[in-house]
């Protein structure tokens, strides 16, 4: 694991600028070659005739370009922009668009999926008839459009004992800037609860960095060894700029010199990922330890913390190091990422996870994908292991919400979600597949029975407010801070009530008023 920080200006969004509404597009699907199941309608805004529509004897022209009826993507389990925009908005601040990804503000929240037997993943599809909010949005509106829910989950997490042991190598950022409150120091705390919620036969190195990086505590056993590594833990000490390209490279080596068969190989960053010595680079860093990282199974889970915090970079590095990450800004969120869920996590059930949704041209007119626009693939590559997808752990759900628009009268199948990975032991490749039709989305949204689609809803189209999007049917902040609070009540849900204020304080920034309210960075849960 590593944790990093460095002095940065402030790159979050003056707290006046405008989010009720605005121009961003829906991004188009990549590619267009290998169906999962039957493909059948367009992405993002793109329509397609029915078939039998042509006129008599017409052909089309020879570059027309086939509808695309496809939508694949990596899967993708990181909270960590959602966290980070909680911390930003406690903070008086809108966060920045470009730093707002939806589809890790969905995973924040408990979805209620059924759970397969197995160790692979169970597929739920659903939805509802979006209608209208108050907010308007898009130039269809919502006539004729509904939210679809396509929902992944793996079994939950065995109890401690049974899991396998873990080798973790955490590679901590002790540069300058971590000398502000809650970085460094909480660091120190969380790697301390950590010690003693290890089980005996667990591993653990440390490597810190700041201009250079340095081994202070070898791959060691947990066992007999608590005290050692508190003491370590304990004499860490800000320093100087913030190497993170030093630090992930020792942190590979210490795990590679300490690597264990049958144990759970990882390392774990933890920095406010703001590089500014040596490569500072994501692809550049990957690139050094990339035979470590494929060889011996290496994955790398990244923490964010400070107030000035580089998302995107953090979300660069643990993508293409079949990682995660996610985002702490208190001793709670430390202690609910540290105990609750990476030890009970820290096996890997899939990996190079993909899904592919396929639309059926006979009832569904358009389509379009809310967020995940970095984690696109090319249709063709959606069964081409090589091409890297998500890694998935137990417990995880992973969820993807369309914007759908059906054709008048339509009856029938909507769309079927496949979802490939690979066995994290065998490397055989495995598929799942579930399917939804047109009486499965005829319900009402809002106000409807499905709270927790409902809470999904809410939290995709704030993330789609914060960047200026269009979707169709978007409610208001207002309105969305309302429809947050009643399911928060409902539901019971302490993160939903979290949600509720941060689009309070967003609705207030937004309108120049303000927010009197505490940060609370908390992601939420993992379902």
């Amino acid at each position: 694991m590593a944790l990093t920080a460095c002095s940065a200006s402030d790159g979050g969004s003056s707290s006046t600028r405008d989010v009720s509404s605005g121009s961003r597009k829906g991004q188009s699907s990549t590619g267009g070659g290998q169906p999962a199941p039957d493909a059948v309608a367009p992405e993002t805004g793109r329509s397609a005739a029915p078939e039998g529509n042509a006129e008599s004897g017409a052909s089309a022209a020879p570059d027309a370009i086939a509808p695309d009826y496809l939508s694949t993507f990596a899967l993708d389990v990181d909270t960590a922009s959602y966290g980070y925009a909680r911390r930003t908005l406690g903070d008086g601040r809108l966060p920045a668009a470009e730093d707002v990804r939806p589809e890790e503000f969905v995973n924040s929240f408990r979805q209620g999926y059924e759970r397969p037997e197995g160790n692979g993943f169970s597929v739920n599809v659903d939805g509802a008839r979006i209608g209208s909010g108050t907010g308007g949005g898009g130039e269809t509106g919502a006539s004729g459009w509904s939210l679809l829910r396509v929902g992944l989950a793996t079994k939950t997490a065995p109890p401690a004992a049974e899991r396998p042991p873990a080798a973790l190598t955490f590679v901590v950022d002790i540069s300058g800037s971590m000398a502000e409150t809650g970085r460094l120091d909480l660091v120190r705390k969380s790697l301390t609860i950590l010690a003693d919620e290890l089980r005996d036969d667990d591993s653990l190195s440390l490597v810190t960095f700041s201009n250079e990086a340095e081994t202070r505590l070898p791959m060691t056993r947990v066992k007999d060894n608590r005290n050692r590594i508190k003491d370590v833990v304990s004499e860490m000490q800000p320093a100087q700029s913030t190497n993170v390209e030093a630090g992930i490279e020792l942190g590979y080596e210490e795990s590679v010199e300490g690597h264990r068969e049958g144990a759970t190989n990882r390392v774990v960053l933890l920095s406010d990922a703001l590089a500014n010595t040596g490569e500072t680079e994501a692809e550049g860093i990957l690139k050094k330890i990339d035979s470590a990282r494929r060889e011996y199974g290496i994955t790398l889970f990244g923490v964010g913390v400070g107030s000035d915090y580089g998302d995107a970079f953090m979300e660069q590095l643990t993508n293409k190091g079949d990682g995660n990450t996610t985002y702490v800004g208190d001793e709670t969120q430390a202690r609910k990422v540290f105990v609750d869920q990476l030890p009970a996590h820290l096996e890997i059930r899939a990996r190079d996870a993909k899904a592919q949704v396929a639309f059926d041209r006979k009832t569904v007119q358009q389509f379009r994908l809310i967020g995940y626009e970095n984690r696109k693939v090319a249709d063709e590559d959606f069964r081409n292991d090589s091409v890297d997808g998500g890694e998935v752990g137990p417990g995880h759900t992973v969820t993807a919400l369309y914007a759908v628009r059906l054709r008048e009268g339509a009856s029938g199948t909507v769309a079927k979600a496949t979802v490939r990975w690979l066995d994290p032991k065998t490397r055989k490749a495995q598929e799942e597949t579930g399917t939804v039709t047109t009486g499965a989305v005829d319900g009402t949204l809002w106000g409807g029975e499905n709270d927790r689609l409902q809470v999904a809803a809410v939290a995709a189209y704030f993330a789609d407010r914060l960047r200026g999007g269009d979707l169709p049917g978007a409610p208001g902040l207002g309105e969305l801070a309302s429809r947050a609070s009643g399911l928060a009540e409902s539901t019971e849900d302490s993160a939903v009530e979290k949600l509720a204020t941060a689009i309070g304080q967003a609705d207030r920034l937004n309108r120049g008023a303000g927010t009197d309210d505490a940060p609370d960075p908390s992601e939420g849960e993992i379902g």
